[in-house]
């Protein structure tokens, strides 16, 4: 048990150090009011967590302490529901109505298309 706690706990501060730098990235760079850092950000993690899962399913190559790390640690460091519910909400307080319905509705679907794309080319290959 102990291997497993240490294994989550390394890859969620890899994952949150590596989503603060890239976000921070897209969002200096991106100067519209649509929160592009995270966006990104999550849908690299759901494409990445559907790789993953399509490795483990389909040749266990990895031990449980190596998923752990990357799918609990790693990308759910990575990627972040409550920073999207955040920036969701202060889009609703700004009364930016479009800018929240989007980003709600691409968050949503987009984020389901990469983490079955991902899982798909796994078991394609």
């Amino acid at each position: 048990m102990i291997k497993q706690i240490i294994a989550i706990g390394a890859g969620g501060f890899l994952g949150s150090v590596l989503r603060f730098f890239s976000s921070k990235f897209i969002q200096e760079h991106y100067l519209g009011s649509f929160p592009l850092g995270t966006f990104t950000v999550n849908v690299i993690g759901c494409f990445f967590i559907g790789l993953i899962y399509g490795l483990a399913e389909k040749e266990n190559l990895m031990n449980y302490e190596l998923r752990l790390f990357l799918t609990v640690g790693l990308l759910g460091g990575f990627t972040t529901f409550s920073t999207f519910a955040n920036e969701s909400m202060l889009l609703l307080k700004d009364n930016n109505l479009y800018v929240f319905a989007i980003y709600i509705s691409l968050s949503v679907f987009v984020g389901i298309l990469a983490t079955f794309l991902g899982n798909y080319i796994i078991k394609a290959l």
